[in-house]
């Protein structure tokens, strides 16, 4: 048997199927690797949401999940009677955080990028930021009507080009500062004419406008040129913005929450509402962050006006 075993052609075929068991596992290896890079690492994460959600699904998700958010928000404000927006904002985003947990125990949650000092400075603003845009947009829809929440929601737009200008030296032409100009008086014109105008829901929509704009120039800036997935930059601000939120409480909230009737109907009412701002901060996070976004207007918007492209864009 031991002549036989050292026989020449004996060992190359034994040599051959030692290189084939070695080749088979590099194989594996280069397997896992790519698997690793296509779903757990920050690159292959942010690759995975481009592929899979596309701008005009990003936009139409976005669309169909703001129109509902804002009649299921007014319900609960004015028929179930909650009276608390900063609070009905702070259950919004524990159910968003408690959600994304869930997602994290069972791997599902994308990677995050390596953090750097600069990240982190810009998860904190990010953080501060979404509590003052998400917590004044409830106040305002509170006290001012839909048809005027929705007004000073466009009015953001030209705070955006502004913010840019300012922070970014991003300039645009005359004609689209014309397009803006116009949409601004628009705002303008129907804010005063509104039947149901209110002073202090004036004042807090006014106020909304500025971290709003901030907030969306921050999320796509984080996703496009630091590859962040939507889910994985939530995860990171998700408690920086509740704690915020907690701090607004007692200076915009009346008081009475621990008081207020939890029945059936109205948990059930709270709880969509908060579902349906998990899927909004969601589909706006994915909107603002699909690299494709500003090359599909241009290739297939380029004939519209600028404030319908903007509008796109800035969804």
């Amino acid at each position: 048997m031991l002549s036989f075993l050292l026989k020449k052609d004996v060992r190359k075929i034994l040599k051959r199927k030692d290189s084939d068991v070695g080749e088979k596992g590099r194989a594996l290896e280069d397997l896992r690797a790519t698997l690793f890079n296509e779903f757990r690492s920050s690159e292959g994460a942010k690759r995975q949401q481009q592929r899979l959600c596309r701008p005009a699904v990003a936009l139409s998700f976005n669309f169909v999940v703001a129109v509902s958010i804002i009649f299921t928000n007014k319900l609960v404000l004015k028929n179930v009677g909650f009276q608390f927006p900063i609070f009905l904002t702070f259950i919004h985003y524990v159910v968003s955080w408690v959600l994304m947990a869930i997602m994290n125990v069972f791997s599902i949650l994308p990677a995050s990028p390596p953090s750097k000092s600069s990240r982190l400075t810009s998860l904190l603003t990010l953080g501060v930021v979404m509590s003052l845009s998400t917590g004044l947009a409830n106040v305002s829809l509170k006290y001012n009507s839909v048809g005027f929440y929705q007004m000073s929601k466009i009015a953001v737009t030209p705070s955006i080009v502004l913010a840019e200008f300012i922070f970014f030296s991003k300039r645009v032409s005359f004609l689209k500062v014309l397009a803006l100009t116009v949409v601004s008086i628009g705002v303008a014109v129907a804010t005063v004419t509104d039947l149901q105008f209110d002073f202090f829901g004036a004042c807090i929509a006014l106020a909304w406008i500025v971290p709003s704009a901030v907030n969306k120039i921050l999320w796509s800036r984080l996703q496009q040129q630091e590859n962040w997935t939507a889910l994985a930059l939530m995860w990171k601000t998700t408690p920086i913005t509740l704690v915020f939120l907690v701090l607004l409480i007692p200076w915009l909230d009346p008081p009475g929450a621990l008081s207020f009737a939890w029945t059936f109907n109205n948990t059930v009412a709270i709880l969509m509402s908060a579902f349906l701002g998990f899927l909004l901060q969601w589909s706006g996070a994915l909107a603002l962050g699909s690299a494709l976004m500003k090359m599909l207007v241009k290739r297939y918007f380029a004939k519209l006006p600028w404030f319908l492209e903007i509008l796109l864009v800035t969804r």
